[in-house]
């Protein structure tokens, strides 16, 4: 419905801030007038009743402006270029690496003289994991941030961010960079002047006297998710004494979002980034930015009101930026992320496929594929237009979080499943050829998460440390295994540094008193670069790993097939050791089919003919053969840990 009243309000801001409505920033105007009632409705859903809701609500719109008015004629060039490719996203084109920037090579600078290794690789996109300040010693891994606005000296300047940025352009490269939500780093300055008993900037966060009752309440109901290293929820500030949220912890402070002061800020430090050229942005995890008494304070409606807003004002002032949810939980959660209802796929443009990444582990260890069928209705609900990160690790633990009933669907009891998977890559299993460590266990529930390099946790650490050849050769298939299987499902991959040449463990952290008590960064390695030199060195893992994953790219770029346009089908399961999928598209049908067990698999031609009974060849892009269809009483012999990807011809 129009309404004149806020035309009116949106006309004198664009008035004050000298936009020309009728010329250069027309696209501008429209896009404003156009976003302007569902940011007021939004915005209203969240603060309507707040005594200074409607002050901020006119202070939001000059941040949206002013946002626009800041962004440099390349990037406005840059918006309109990826609008004439509708959802720029869903290509098959683009093939990420997710990286500290500091053990990766240093600082930002020398990252900037490794673009052609990228280049080589086939990688055109870069995330690069927290590089702004945050305290060392109390900065979890970047995601405890004292200062939005500023790189960490560790890593370089400003100024070296911009320099890198203009150099990925040059070079058709896309960035992305995290925004942690929700919350700070407890030395931010609206931090500290909390503590020193600042009334405005006490309220930026969840603060209560030492005899409010309310954080025993809070507690009641929430989750720890860090039990081992920062139990509960709270924290006492003896500076103010009172106490301060921090779910993660002790020193990350939750930010107020029932405080439309702090929203506002927020929104104009996510429009400083999209102005610093950032392609997309990786919303660190979303599903807690919302607190509310007598909820477990996860996945909360009003989360998705605060995302659905950030959303509309990026689409007004910066289009040409993708939001990516962190949200790892449930598919039936993950996929509120990307909006419901009239906003359904108008939330945010990413998330990542984090049940698919935890399944892939499971059929990896099981041999079997019946508890990943499970979840596939449920992943299948992404609206189109939205794509995934496919992945098969990152910096991250892996959670095992996949609904119970998926596993009893599978023939397993999901304690006893979720026990076996723990033991198995922790390698405390008999047999198991795994080398990684379980993270956060709660003694409490028996819950646990995984740490470990893609290597170490596929056999290569302990086969190479036994020097073990034919461990080491069934290893090597399941790092490629894993990663074709995640990189043809549909989505954007994404690869995590080291992976791309078979890092193991790196156990440095240990002497680290900052890193110590997170094992996390066992699989967050110190790039040698001695070492990444055997990729050039014929018959090394190194080069078998990243001459195959080179290659993998190279075929993903050549199939738009592949590209996200919500067009994969399942095969049935003939073989209950292979997952099978079907990409088509504009006529075109890529057979995509991965043996998950030990022993070869036989799958019969009718798999295939099933989805086309017209089948006579199909043209494998990974074996670089053709491939004659048998009748449907013959079978595909796919040797251990083997896959082919199977183009119509």
């Amino acid at each position: 419905m129009y309404n004149s009243q806020l035309h009116q309000q949106v006309n004198a801001a664009l008035k004050r801030n000298k936009i020309d409505i009728a010329g250069a920033d027309n696209a501008f105007y429209v896009r404003m007038i156009a976003s302007a009632a569902t940011m007021q409705e939004l915005y209203n859903e969240l603060y309507a009743r707040h005594p200074a809701g409607e002050q901020l609500f006119h202070q939001l719109i000059d941040v949206v402006i002013k946002a626009y008015v800041a962004r440099g004629a390349a990037l406005k060039r840059k918006d309109d270029e990826k609008a004439a490719l509708g959802d720029w996203f869903l290509s098959n084109d683009i093939t990420g690496m997710s990286l500290y920037v500091d053990r990766f090579c240093g600082n930002l600078k020398n990252l900037g003289n490794k673009l052609d290794y990228f280049e080589k690789l086939g990688v055109n996109f870069l995330h690069l994991l927290p590089i702004f300040e945050s305290p060392e010693g109390e900065s979890d891994g970047g995601y405890a941030v004292s200062d939005f606005r500023k790189v960490d000296k560790r890593f370089g300047t400003m100024k070296d961010l911009g320099t890198l940025q203009q150099k990925m352009i040059a070079a058709d490269m896309y960035l992305m960079v995290d925004i942690v939500l929700n919350h700070t780093s407890s030395r931010h300055e609206w931090a500290e002047k909390a503590k020193q008993g600042d009334a405005k900037y006490q309220d930026y966060f969840y603060m209560y006297d030492a005899d409010s009752p309310i954080p025993e309440q809070f507690e009641r109901h929430m989750p720890e998710i860090f039990p081992e290293s920062s139990p509960g929820n709270f924290t006492f500030v003896p500076e103010c004494n009172k106490w301060v949220m921090t779910v993660f912890h002790g020193y990350q402070w939750d930010l107020n979002y029932t405080n439309p002061a702090v929203f506002v800020d927020m929104v104009d430090t996510v429009l400083f980034y999209a102005n610093l050229g950032v392609d997309i942005l990786r919303i660190d995890a979303p599903i807690f930015i919302w607190k509310q008494l007598g909820t477990i304070c996860q996945n909360l409606p009003e989360t998705h009101t605060i995302l659905r807003l950030i959303k509309q004002c990026v689409l007004a002032a910066t289009p040409g930026m993708a939001l990516l949810a962190e949200a790892i939980a449930a598919p039936k959660d993950i996929m509120k992320y990307f909006g419901t209802g009239l906003f359904k796929g108008k939330e945010c443009d990413f998330a990542y496929n984090a049940t698919q990444m935890a399944l892939q582990w499971d059929m990896l260890a099981t041999g079997t594929i019946r508890v990943m069928l499970g979840a596939q209705h449920d992943i299948a609900q992404k609206p189109h237009g939205a794509t995934w990160i496919t992945y098969t690790r990152c910096h991250d633990d892996i959670g095992l979080a996949y609904d119970d009933n998926i596993i009893r669907m599978g023939g397993f009891e999901p304690y006893e499943h979720r026990r076996f998977l723990w033991e198995y890559y922790s390698g405390k299993f008999p047999g198991s050829p795994s080398t990684g460590a379980l993270f956060s266990v709660n003694p409490k529930t028996g819950d646990a998460r995984i740490s470990g390099s893609l290597a170490a946790m596929c056999g290569l650490e302990k086969a190479s440390a036994e020097k073990d050849q034919p461990a080491v050769e069934t290893a090597l298939s399941k790092i490629l295994l894993m990663q074709a299987h995640s990189f043809f499902l549909g989505g954007v991959p994404m690869l995590f540094y080291g992976d791309e040449l078979g890092y193991t463990n790196d156990y440095s952290y240990l002497t680290d008193p900052g890193k110590s008590y997170d094992n996390r960064w066992m699989h967050r390695p110190v790039i040698d670069w001695k070492k990444n030199k055997l990729i050039d060195k014929p018959g090394t893992a190194e080069q078998r790993i990243f001459a195959a994953t080179q290659k993998l790219i190279s075929i993903r770029r050549k199939l738009p097939v592949v590209a996200d346009h919500s067009n994969i089908t399942w095969l049935a399961p003939y073989n209950i050791h292979v997952a099978g999928y079907l990409r088509q598209h504009n006529g075109k049908q890529l057979f995509c089919v991965f043996n998950f067990s030990a022993e070869e698999a036989f799958l019969t031609w009718y798999a295939f003919r099933e989805h086309n009974n017209e089948l006579d060849k199909v043209y494998d892009h990974w074996a670089e053969r053709e491939f004659t269809v048998g009748s449907n009483e013959k079978f595909l012999i796919i040797e251990p840990y083997g896959f082919h990807l199977f183009e119509v011809v």
